[in-house]
């Protein structure tokens, strides 16, 4: 018994269109793969420093902008307001490591300031970040 063959004029788009969904659904995972962090409040351009140490996991992120602005975890605070949150922060888990991003052009003393806050908050390290020289 001699079976026809299956007609070969297929629809050229019909082979293209499963590969359009599969770039489409990887696009829309890598979209939104890509904003699982929250962005800083403001804008801050890290200082650079030749050699850079290991990043502890989960650390408390406090921002200082170039005018002076600070953020704890992406809210704004005071200098006073700060203190209280990371007391009571570090109250719930003790050691709990603190970064502070610094942009490049802020002021020494608000940056001491910010550091004298977390001190009196009972912040025994403060890790400061920067990035490599020329990884801009």
């Amino acid at each position: 018994m001699k079976l026809p063959l299956p007609p070969s004029h297929k629809d050229p788009e019909e082979h293209i269109l499963p590969l359009i969904n599969i770039v489409f659904l990887l696009l829309i995972f890598f979209m939104v793969a890509g904003t699982l962090t929250a962005p800083p409040p403001f804008s801050v351009e890290l200082p650079a420093s030749e050699r850079g140490g290991e990043v502890a996991t989960e650390p408390l992120r406090i921002h200082l902008g170039r005018s002076g602005e600070i953020a704890l975890e992406g809210r704004e605070e005071g200098l006073t307001e700060l203190e209280e949150a990371v007391a009571k922060l570090l109250e719930e888990s003790p050691g709990r490591p603190v970064q502070v991003q610094a942009d490049r052009q802020a002021r020494a003393d608000a940056l001491l300031d910010l550091m004298d806050a977390l001190r009196a908050a009972g912040v025994e390290r403060i890790d400061l970040v920067t990035q490599r020289e020329g990884a801009r």
